[in-house]
């Protein structure tokens, strides 16, 4: 029998942890809930995980500044739900390092299936990046030194580059690609699916 995915939720509204969590559990997924992007990185440090969903707007702490220092030392997908449902708010969401978006008030059903879509495209490009070249590099070019295997960029000068998800994933099929012309599509489908 296969292992339930397992989630975790940082959203410090106990109505939404506990609806959520609730609905999440019935569709067959395991569910850590916590209230603060602190509480959330010391669950990470103690289990593994496969998807994140977290708020955007929290007191102290918010999911913007979670998610960068986040993304700094781990890929887990993750999701935003927020109530900022603005294009630019979206737009920074993922630029960031966010796998998807989703903008309260929800439809459960519609996150269910994010949720689903996002941990798809996470192992689809997790065996194709297994199926291709090195996928742990290293990769040289122009004095640059990139590393897939540990996710990390070094300039001419040794210096380590703090890059997005989104933007590893794009540099990386683009250093894998050498030569090519790739349409958007291409890369979309290559770093987002």
């Amino acid at each position: 029998m296969d292992t339930p995915d397992r989630l975790i939720l940082c959203d410090d509204d106990t109505e939404i942890r506990e609806l959520l969590s609730a609905a999440l559990q019935k569709e067959g997924f395991d569910v850590v809930t916590t209230e603060t992007p602190e509480a959330l990185r010391k669950a990470l440090q103690d289990n593994p995980f496969d998807l994140i969903i977290m708020d955007l707007m929290m007191p102290g702490e918010d999911g913007i500044t979670a998610t960068r220092t986040l993304r700094l030392t781990s890929q887990i997908p993750l999701i935003m739900l927020t109530a900022k449902g603005e294009d630019i708010d979206r737009i920074i969401g993922l630029e960031i390092g966010a796998d998807d978006y989703v903008a309260k008030p929800f439809n459960t059903r519609e996150l269910i299936a994010r949720i689903r879509a996002v941990l798809r495209r996470h192992r689809t490009n997790s065996a194709d990046d297994q199926n291709k070249a090195p996928s742990h590099g290293p990769y040289h070019f122009e004095g640059w030194h990139l590393d897939s295997a540990k996710r990390t960029l070094y300039d001419g000068d040794g210096e380590q580059v703090d890059l997005t998800s989104g933007e590893f994933d794009l540099l990386l099929v683009f250093v894998r690609s050498p030569g090519r012309v790739l349409s958007r599509d291409y890369l979309l489908e290559r770093t987002k699916g």
